[in-house]
């Protein structure tokens, strides 16, 4: 079994990463810090529950499948937004 994630360690990455690539929420109405603890929160419970009783080698692909979906989602909505 793989260690337990915490909901903080996987923020401070993302705010890392978001220095680097921000996100424009200014079109929302959200608060961005509630929207991505939500949404960290029930990543990293999922992560605990299921994920993390992978193999390795089975998580890694799983893991690996889910991004490449979300980055295909992301792009082609930038696509749509700019057209």
């Amino acid at each position: 079994m793989a260690n337990k994630v915490e909901i903080a360690d996987i923020l401070d990455l993302l705010e890392q990463v978001e220095t680097e690539d921000p996100i424009d929420w200014g079109m929302l109405a959200i608060d961005e810090r509630n929207a991505t603890e939500m949404i960290v929160s029930s990543l990293v419970d999922q992560y605990n529950r299921e994920w993390g009783q992978l193999e390795p080698d089975v998580q890694a692909h799983a893991m690996l499948a889910t991004i490449a979906k979300l980055v295909i989602e992301n792009f082609t909505l930038n696509l749509r937004l700019r057209q």
